[in-house]
């Protein structure tokens, strides 16, 4: 692995010397320049795609699972019926089960798939794919512009990422789209929490809780993602980028590329 992609606080040269401060600000602007290539490349190919669905779900399902065979199921007729693509993060599991529909159906079924140091897991089912080095540049990509996003039941992961797409679209970070959890019996008991915690806190609005949608009906699926909009991209909005302040941090803390200045 080239040094710039290692935990900068850890990188040592060939000779075991720690990098200077130099090499560190020359690996992390190697690094911003790889994050934006990612960012770049990934939106490129989902241009490709305006219309498409993206499925979550656990790399762990495995093929005799009953929401195994529903992701592909579903898969399927969003081809048929729809003519959708189908966008996964390209591995085994649910994944494997959506692109496998998709790509019986004969339609697009695409991956973004992620780089491991061990052996990629990449299913047999993707028509096309854009692979990526760092998670988080693969996460936004995975929800940059798809119609819809269906969520089977699965880990960690499938919890974060959403989680992540309920919070941008609260925050209007993102424009509003269909979230729709699929397996009413796995996702009850999350529901119950953030009406019966999070709500009766008011750690959330009753209209947050509305952002999703629980079903096991396909047709039901089916119909709220034909009636979504198409969203061909997000709108780039400047006044987003805007600095919350232009003063110097209160800490102290400076920009590296100020601190080499002074040293040398």
């Amino acid at each position: 692995m080239p040094y710039y992609l290692k935990p900068l606080k850890c990188v040592y040269m060939n000779n075991n010397e720690p990098l200077t401060l130099s090499e560190i600000s020359e690996a992390a602007k190697r690094r911003v320049t790889l994050i934006s290539k990612e960012f770049s490349n990934g939106f490129e190919f989902i241009k490709n795609y305006p219309r498409s669905v993206t499925f979550f779900g656990s790399a762990r399902t495995k093929e005799d699972d009953v929401y195994y065979k529903k992701a592909r199921e579903l898969a399927s007729r969003v081809v048929k019926e729809l003519h959708y693509s189908v966008i996964t993060g390209g591995g085994p599991g649910i994944m494997e089960a959506a692109n496998r529909g998709a790509f019986e159906a004969g339609g697009n079924s695409l991956g973004l798939t992620i780089d491991l140091p061990s052996e990629q897991l990449t299913n047999q089912y993707l028509t096309d794919r854009e692979s990526f080095h760092y998670f988080f540049s693969r996460k936004v990509c995975l929800s940059f512009s798809a119609e819809a996003f269906i969520f089977f039941p699965g880990g960690f992961g499938t919890l974060n990422e959403f989680l992540e797409i309920l919070t941008l679209v609260q925050t209007n970070k993102i424009p509003k789209a269909p979230m729709i959890l699929a397996g009413v019996s796995f996702w009850a008991s999350l529901e119950q929490f953030l009406k019966e915690i999070l709500l009766k806190n008011k750690m959330v609005d009753a209209g947050d809780i509305s952002l999703y949608t629980l079903t096991d009906d396909e047709d039901e699926i089916l119909k709220i993602i034909k009636e979504a909009p198409v969203r061909l991209g997000v709108k780039y909005d400047v006044n987003s980028e805007r600095p919350v302040r232009s003063n110097p941090s209160k800490n102290g803390h400076e920009p590296l590329s100020r601190l080499l200045k002074k040293i040398f």
